[in-house]
């Protein structure tokens, strides 16, 4: 395992996450005993971020991590979220207003056993809260040293932008790190959030990265005639390599860009050793080409209208080398 540095920040993360999301027994997923083994697998392996949040599993995800993290959470980046509703019968008790906040973050912390968080994240962006109130307060709670670091997950390009140019100015704490979506089948992030966290020094930390498991080699009826060629094309590619369609498909999200570092979820200790297998696959060129080739994005607009052509720069645009 490898590691990098999170957003522009010294904080040091491994290269892949250990996603929580299903650690706990009212889920029907993940017991105290496997979620033992699955975060002891992790972190042998070198692994040190444990994302979770406030709404996996009604709290309980948080009540497992911090239970088998104890006695050793300073070895952990432990990372969660905020904004989901505790409460469907009271507006206040969701959203990333500082009620809310305020709220769900003591309630984390008791939940993880822990006095502070590593990494806070906003779980979603919330429209009706203005951003520069949630910048404010996740600043307040790093000043209270309740949080360390900050991020967003499921947001706008613009929203994130927005936020960091105010903590800017304002020298509040900005976000370190983006959570979205990406994987072969949906390359949404390639657009715009993924081209912002990369100008902005964000790290993105990649969820869903075997699309509920279609990227794993597991049969799927609900596939399109897109999503079947893509599944057939990482077929073929990690028969060549003799790696699984899950490793091929992991390596791939990773080689798009080094800002990427994926979310690793696991229902087994078995599962979860065989994506982290990921980390020492690196694909060939020609094996990444034909895997974007055969899981095209269309940019749409206005990337297919700015591209640089003769008719915008000029005849001498193809000798012009750029960074």
């Amino acid at each position: 395992m490898r590691y990098r540095l999170l957003g522009n920040t010294g904080l040091r993360v491994s290269e892949v996450f250990l996603g929580a999301m299903t650690f706990g027994e009212r889920t029907g997923r993940v017991g105290l005993d496997e979620a033992r083994r699955i975060v002891g697998l992790y972190e042998d392996a070198g692994g040190n971020v444990i994302d979770t949040a406030d709404m996996y599993g009604a709290g309980e995800s948080e009540e497992v991590v911090g239970e088998v993290v104890a006695g050793r959470r300073d070895r952990f980046v432990l990372a969660t979220k905020y904004t989901c509703t505790r409460d469907r019968t009271d507006l206040n008790a969701g959203g990333n207003h500082r009620k809310n906040l305020t709220r769900a973050l003591e309630e984390s912390l008791r939940r993880l056993n822990t006095d502070y968080i590593d990494l806070y994240w906003a779980h979603v962006w919330d429209p009706f809260t203005p951003v520069e109130e949630m910048m404010r307060a996740l600043d307040d709670a790093v000043r209270a040293g309740k949080v360390l670091y900050v991020g967003i997950s499921d947001a706008p390009a613009w929203v994130v932008a927005r936020a960091n140019a105010l903590a800017e100015w304002h020298g509040w704490t900005p976000f370190a790190g983006l959570q979205v979506p990406y994987n072969l089948l949906h390359r949404d992030i390639e657009r715009e959030l993924l081209p912002m966290a990369e100008a902005l020094g964000l790290t993105v930390a990649s969820w869903r990265p075997l699309a509920h498991g279609a990227l794993a080699g597991r049969p799927r009826r609900d596939l399109d005639d897109r999503e079947s060629a893509v599944v057939e094309t990482l077929a073929k590619v990690a028969a060549e390599l003799e790696v699984t369609p899950a490793q091929a498909a992991i390596a791939w999200v990773r080689a798009r860009s080094r800002a990427v570092c994926p979310i690793l979820g696991a229902s087994r200790a078995d599962q979860l050793r065989e994506t982290l297998g990921a980390v020492e696959v690196t694909l060939p060129k020609e094996a990444v080409d034909r895997l974007t080739a055969a899981a095209a994005l269309d940019p749409g607009f206005p990337h297919d209208f700015i591209a640089p052509h003769p008719g915008i720069h000029g005849d001498a645009v193809d000798r012009l080398d750029v960074r």
